[in-house]
């Protein structure tokens, strides 16, 4: 039994979609969750840049006796997993697009991808998707501008209604009928894509599998916390406190602070 916290990092706040299908799945693991809001968007940036910064929020998680971490960023994970794996001794976990259910799955031959421009581009994703490409079509578009207005507490904005539209209509027109969320911010966009997708259109996102997953690893590695109390969970963003604040219940508001990293 291991009673030591549970690392999860983001580019900013998306991550708790993350944080919050781990709290359901494993209620009495300590947590701490780490926003790097203020180097957010990853996904415009270099495969260098979003390397040296996963970096860094793993060495303060580790800092903080974390025993596992989970990259609880799509660009972070398709980009440096790899990086951060060879260079630090606990388990990392990683999040990617549900491609391979939806691919699997699809009626029509025809799902959309929506994510940031460095998961799109990177060498993992392209790997998966390229074992689906010959069977099936596949409609990828990057999410540009959609995480800056989350970050910004714009959730339910006219801008972003209007982004969304432009985003989806290419999918809606190839008739798909999955749409894979391939960025942990895009969770919290729910109620939107159900009023904008035609109704048979099925939504994947990877929080429960990347929750699965971590409890399976804890298990492997004899690090599972056994007892019966609570866990406890801190929050900690080196940007305004005020958008993490608003995604998270009322009762986790005095677990969250600034943090100047």
């Amino acid at each position: 039994m291991s009673t030591k916290p549970i690392g999860i990092f983001d580019s900013g706040v998306g991550g708790t979609s993350i944080w919050n299908e781990l709290h359901l799945r494993l209620p009495h693991e300590n947590t701490i969750y780490l926003a790097d809001s203020k180097n957010s968007p990853y996904g415009t940036k270099t495969q260098q840049e979003i390397i040296e910064l996963s970096i860094k929020n793993s060495e303060y998680l580790i800092s903080k006796d974390c025993k596992l971490i989970v990259v609880a960023c799509n660009t972070a994970t398709t980009n440096a997993i790899k990086v951060l794996r060879e260079r630090f001794d606990i388990p990392f976990i990683g999040i990617e697009p549900a491609i391979k259910p939806a691919a699997l799955n699809t009626k029509t031959k025809a799902i959309g991808i929506l994510a940031t421009r460095g998961t799109l581009s990177s060498e993992l994703f392209h790997q998966t998707t390229d074992l689906y490409n010959d069977k099936i079509r596949v409609i990828e578009q990057e999410g540009e501008g959609i995480v800056q207005l989350i970050e910004s507490g714009k959730l339910d904005s006219t801008e972003m209604t209007a982004l969304l539209k432009l985003y989806l209509q290419p999918m809606i027109d190839a008739n798909i009928d999955y749409l894979v969320l391939g960025c942990t911010h895009y969770p919290y966009l729910l109620p939107q894509f159900l009023e904008l997708l035609p109704a048979h259109v099925k939504i994947i996102d990877s929080g429960r599998a990347v929750a699965k997953q971590t409890e399976l690893v804890l298990k492997e590695n004899d690090l599972l916390n056994n007892s019966m109390t609570k866990g406890k969970s801190q929050f900690h963003t080196n940007a305004s406190t005020e958008v993490i604040t608003q995604l998270l219940e009322e009762k986790y508001k005095d677990q969250i602070s600034y943090l100047d990293f």
